[in-house]
């Protein structure tokens, strides 16, 4: 694999290793500082607000701007949101550490991109092991991540986590330091749109309506169940750093299996490994209706990682194949918003959910919509293998 596919998997580690230590402390922090329960999730919603809102311009500015140029300014407005977390928190102000994290969102939302610049950086027939190399960088987020979470969290007497978003900070810095030594070629600045089909027609297609769908479910349904899991088990009376220690199995699971993904994805094909990470997602579920141990928590999520890594893969490897290179920033921006506007909606919902309903009721929910995304892959299946085949006949 070419140096600037690992140097972009670098990046790729910076950010997660972020994420996951937001999704450690976010749901914690509200529960201090929100003025009521039903608030407690908002700064992990607004997150993703701030990430969906990113979405689509992150995609077109990056036509004008070129890649490396759209990742410096996404990791300046992350620096920013990690700066004015910090001035929050000091001051206990609840809804400007809400603004400090959708700062954050928006951030985020021009990472998501590195992995398509990873697939644009190598040949196609090395497409899946690209999109896999990037996603791999999370094996380091997952043990840097939540353990950044739990010893930051003595570096100051305030008990908000302060020390955490200024190790955010520097993980942003850092990942600004490697960009200057990556070079992106094929996505300059003004990128010819000429003879490209209609939005509409895209995203009509099969192949893309299962990407999509497979993408939302698969990390709507993942972010909604980890986001509250931390929330869940502090109520059962564990300590926050097993609640980190479960998070980071989670996030290994996530990210380990990236390893062996593009194999098994050559193997069994795109279609089978949508299902079978729908099926180990519906083994998450069991196990947390089954039981409130840490046991089952832990075994939950890391099997919650594992079905998120097999469907988004696989439906990231899936998407690339929907488009034309002409057509690749609308696309892009289509699917990301898509993806991430579920996403918002269920980080939205969590808090919701598991203080009214509970943690049963709210896991009981995912069972369906599961159940629907394996019948829509089904439905779908013979006219999406034929266009992927076409695809790679071409």
């Amino acid at each position: 694999m070419n140096r600037n596919v690992v140097l972009l998997s670098l990046c790729q580690a910076l950010l997660t290793t972020g994420n996951v230590l937001l999704i450690s402390v976010n749901a914690l922090i509200g529960q201090q500082l929100a003025p009521s329960v039903s608030l407690i999730t908002l700064p992990v919603a607004l997150q993703f607000v701030g990430l969906m809102t990113a979405t689509i311009p992150a995609s077109l500015i990056m036509v004008r701007i070129g890649r490396k140029n759209g990742f410096y300014l996404g990791n300046c407005i992350g620096i920013l949101g990690a700066a004015c977390c910090i001035l929050a928190l000091s001051g206990q102000q609840f809804y400007l550490f809400c603004v400090g994290t959708f700062l954050l969102g928006i951030g985020i939302g021009f990472g998501t991109l590195y992995r398509f610049a990873a697939v644009e950086a190598c040949p196609d027939n090395q497409k899946s092991k690209a999109i896999s190399l990037v996603m791999a960088g999370g094996v380091i987020a997952a043990v840097v991540g939540p353990n950044l979470a739990v010893s930051s969290r003595q570096w100051f007497d305030d008990g908000v986590f302060t020390g955490a978003f200024i190790g955010l900070l520097v993980l942003y810095s850092l990942a600004l330091l490697l960009l200057s030594f990556i070079k992106i070629t094929g996505n300059e600045p003004g990128e010819i749109t000429a003879r490209a089909r209609s939005l509409s027609e895209i995203l009509a297609q099969p192949v893309f309506i299962v990407a999509a769908i497979v993408g939302m479910v698969s990390y709507a349904v993942m972010n909604l169940i980890m986001t509250v899991t931390p929330v869940a088990m502090a109520r059962c009376g564990f300590e926050f750093s097993d609640a980190a220690w479960v998070i980071e199995w989670h996030v290994l699971g996530m990210f380990l299996p990236s390893f062996i993904t593009p194999r098994l994805i050559a193997r069994f094909g795109l279609m089978n490994m949508m299902i079978m990470g729908a099926l180990l997602m519906l083994a998450c579920i069991a196990i947390n209706l089954h039981g409130q141990s840490e046991w089952h928590f832990w075994a939950a999520l890391a099997l919650l990682g594992g079905g998120w890594n097999f469907m988004f893969i696989s439906a990231t490897q899936m998407v690339t194949s929907a488009y034309l290179p002409a057509e690749k920033a609308k696309s892009q921006a289509a699917n990301e918003f898509l993806v991430f506007g579920m996403v918002t909606l269920s980080a939205f919902g969590s808090g919701w959910l598991e203080s009214t309903l509970g943690w049963q009721v709210l896991n009981s929910l995912m069972i369906p919509v599961l159940l629907w995304t394996v019948l829509v892959v089904v439905f779908y299946r013979t006219k999406v293998n034929a266009h992927l085949a076409l695809a790679n006949a071409g």
